[in-house]
């Protein structure tokens, strides 16, 4: 691992608010040092000819006909809610 890409530890626990015990930073560090060294690895593919992409599998929406269906019961709608009151879900006051 060159220097260069030692990773600063102390630094990094500063900026992610986190306090670590030198154990854990001993831990992290060759973890993190493991973690750089993969990548390495993975930089020396040849990669010219391959297009960039966001997600290794075509991605697209499947939708179902917009349509009206039967609502469904009252009874059945609440059946499961923690709290109800007048046919009406009950939840806790987020706003004052």
């Amino acid at each position: 691992m060159s220097e260069e890409q030692s990773i600063d530890i102390e630094k990094v626990a500063d900026l992610a608010r986190i306090a670590l015990t030198s154990q854990e930073k001993s831990k992290l560090s060759g973890q993190l040092d493991s973690i750089l060294e993969y990548i390495n690895k993975l930089n020396e593919l040849d990669t010219d000819n391959v297009e960039p992409t966001a997600h290794p599998h075509s991605v697209f929406n499947v939708w179902r006909e917009d349509k009206a269906e039967k609502e469904l019961p009252i009874e059945e709608a609440l059946k499961n809610a923690p709290k109800q009151r007048q046919n009406m879900i009950v939840v806790p006051k987020v706003v004052e």
